[in-house]
């Protein structure tokens, strides 16, 4: 698919969101000694943010459904600016929670309401624009620790927000110039309460509920990796510098190649087939990074990333051609349970690293893995109408 305007609109509304995401993975040892906080304590920089999606996910889905998609992404990605200021402003590591919790509050009108339009826009190109969209969240990710950990190096990590806000606010004007207004939207009647009998028709569909898992296990595993391998890779031997663990985050980059494949992979494979392959992936990469060496961890990454690309593009482009109705509030439920699923691997991994170091976290990522590839294996089957 060229990229048109349309699709380069998508994907700055992904970047955009992703950059502001996980900007903390990569400065974690560092708030750990200049607030003197454990490596749980400063977690939370993340998990706040990701908790804060997860809570408002589903209200954004009613209110796009009401008021059209459009709107709410542009309006989200401009008012992100200002919370990612004050993070840079912080006088506390509360304070700083603080306002990553409030940067979360403010995601989900971008992505979920992101993948909602891609769903109702583009029926026939629902995967392959997803996975222009997943790819552009892969970059976002990527710039996310990379210019977070280099700027912090060499200016400190307020400035690194500084620098963050400053991209965020591009996004949002290059979002407000190239997303098309919506041309096959239609409100739903009934505001919340209509939203709420929506939502609950969607949690008694099973396939529903499975691509929910599925969305859990992605981000939970994702964090629970990207967290922790910092303090693994701070440590002796490796004793990595901020910039060069924001590097590391390189890896990502090979999942944004990939991803745009997704569309190709599907049509051969199924998504069936192609989610439980990625996870087998998923679980031999992790597998590797238990290798003492840099070479064997930063490989082994990479292929998570992969395998986690490909699954959270099969599973948000099935949710989006699997509603039929109020797909705002479909997308936004995934999202829901998507970002508790990050916040869980969040905290889950810290009593597992805090267990057993960097092999816990792995057993307890691959197990999560295995099980929600299973669950889709059960319970998905390959819509009609899927593009």
């Amino acid at each position: 698919m060229l990229l048109d305007r349309r699709a380069v609109g998508i994907a700055l509304a992904a970047i955009c969101a992703f950059l502001d995401l996980y900007a903390t993975q990569a400065l974690l040892p560092m708030l750990a000694r200049e607030f003197d906080a454990s490596p749980a304590a400063v977690s939370r920089t993340v998990s706040a943010t990701t908790f804060a999606v997860a809570l408002i996910a589903p209200f954004t889905g009613a209110v796009a459904d009401a008021i059209g998609r459009k709107r709410v992404i542009v309006t989200a990605m401009f008012a992100l600016v200002l919370p990612t200021v004050m993070v840079a402003l912080a006088p506390s590591l509360g304070a700083m929670v603080f306002w990553r919790f409030v940067q979360g509050l403010l995601l989900p009108p971008i992505f979920a309401v992101t993948v909602a339009y891609i769903g109702e826009e583009f029926p026939v190109e629902a995967t392959a624009m997803t996975g222009i969209y997943v790819a552009a969240s892969g970059i976002g990710g990527f710039l996310s620790r990379f210019l977070t950990g280099l700027l912090a190096e060499h200016f400190g990590w307020r400035w690194a927000f500084v620098g963050l806000a400053l991209v965020t606010l591009g996004c949002a004007v290059g979002g407000a110039l190239l997303i098309p207004r919506e041309r096959r939207f239609r409100r739903s009647g009934g505001g919340v309460l209509a939203s709420a009998g929506f939502i609950a028709a969607h949690l008694r569909n099973p396939q529903l509920l499975a691509t929910y898992a599925v969305g859990f296990g992605v981000l939970f595993g994702f964090v629970a990796a990207f967290t922790y391998v910092n303090f693994l890779l701070a440590a002796p031997p490796f004793g990595l510098t901020t910039a060069a663990l924001g590097t590391i985050f390189v890896v990502y980059l090979v999942g944004v190649a990939i991803a745009p494949l997704s569309g190709r992979l599907v049509a051969r494979l199924g998504r069936r087939r192609l989610v439980a392959l990625a996870a087998a992936a998923w679980i031999a990469g992790l597998a590797v990074t238990l290798v003492p060496r840099l070479w064997a961890i930063l490989l082994g990454l990479a292929v998570c990333v992969t395998a986690g690309f490909l699954c959270q593009s099969c599973a948000t482009s099935y949710v989006a051609v699997t509603a039929r109705q109020a797909r705002s509030s479909a997308v936004g439920l995934y999202v829901t349970l998507y970002y508790v699923g990050g916040g869980a691997g969040a905290v889950v991994a810290g009593y597992a690293w805090n267990a057993a170091g960097w092999p816990g976290c792995v057993a307890t990522v691959a197990l999560v893995v295995a099980v929600v590839a299973a669950l889709a294996l059960r319970f998905w089957r390959e819509p009609q109408a899927a593009g």
